[in-house]
């Protein structure tokens, strides 16, 4: 028994435009897109930023430690300037000249004393007697406890000056070094301050810089699908003006998507228009 076969054929118009819409199609989707015009591009680093890396690994990086040497150095000055012997460094040198001259001068006045007493144990009938000795003599201990009395007070006052001096100079040496330690605990706070400004100046470029690469980018990416846009803006109204039905177009690209995701996006809907055009002419068999 012969097969019928009915086959419903579309108005010759429209099979002229799935023809010329297929022809756009093979020739739109045979060309790989270049997609480097739209890959995603990082903005280099600002100047500013550069300068705060190049401060931070440099000039910051053990930027106290010369100030740690430093109170180290005042440090082990002021440990020569303590001690027993610490205040003989600031005796004067002519000290032993001054305390020589002033003995040397007592003596004088001694001996002319010990002169009076000769001259009083001659006048009083005493000369060479054992009066005069003892007068002699005492006068000789009294002196002698005198000469020693002031012998030692230039000692302890030349002691008391030389030392009063080392302590004033071990005070200097301690307090530099405590300034030099607290300065370096302050170089680093000085150089994190720089390094934060100009990492926030420089990410603000940064931001700026990646904005026009991501504005370019997108202007790319647009341009490139502008024929798959056009073509499946076209593919839907074939497939509307086929089936007899009113057409809504739904754009196939959104904004900032991968490319990736835009390429398998636009093949997706491509796919489905195609079918879509097609499938109502397809043959049919009773």
């Amino acid at each position: 028994m012969a097969v019928q076969q009915t086959q419903a054929l579309p108005p010759q118009y429209v099979e002229d435009l799935q023809k010329d819409y297929g022809k756009q199609l093979t020739a739109t989707t045979a060309a790989p897109l270049d997609t480097s015009k739209f890959a995603p591009q990082v903005a280099a680093q600002d100047a500013a930023q550069t300068s705060a890396y190049n401060l931070a690994t440099g000039q910051g990086i053990g930027a106290f430690q010369p100030y740690i040497t430093q109170a180290g150095s005042y440090d082990t000055a002021a440990a020569g300037l303590s001690g027993p012997q610490a205040y003989q460094q600031f005796q004067s040198p002519y000290q032993q000249d001054i305390i020589d001259a002033t003995l040397a001068e007592y003596d004088t006045q001694a001996a002319a004393g010990m002169t009076g007493i000769g001259q009083q144990a001659a006048m009083s009938g005493n000369l060479g007697g054992g009066r005069e000795g003892v007068m002699r003599s005492q006068y000789q201990n009294k002196s002698d406890m005198n000469r020693a009395l002031l012998q030692s007070g230039l000692l302890q006052q030349g002691f008391t000056q030389s030392n009063q001096l080392a302590n004033q100079a071990f005070n200097q040496q301690m307090q530099l070094g405590q300034n030099q330690q607290g300065l370096a605990g302050l170089v680093p706070g000085l150089y994190g301050q720089d390094i934060g400004t100009l990492q926030a100046a420089g990410a603000g470029q940064q931001a700026q810089a990646q904005a026009v690469l991501d504005a370019q980018r997108e202007q790319n990416r647009l341009e490139a699908y502008e024929p798959y846009e056009r073509l499946g803006y076209q593919g839907q109204g074939i497939a509307s003006i086929a089936s007899g039905a009113p057409g809504q177009y739904q754009s196939t690209v959104t904004p900032n998507p991968t490319p990736l995701q835009s390429a398998l996006g636009i093949g997706s809907a491509l796919t489905g228009m195609y079918g879509n055009i097609m499938g109502p002419y397809r043959n049919q068999s009773n």
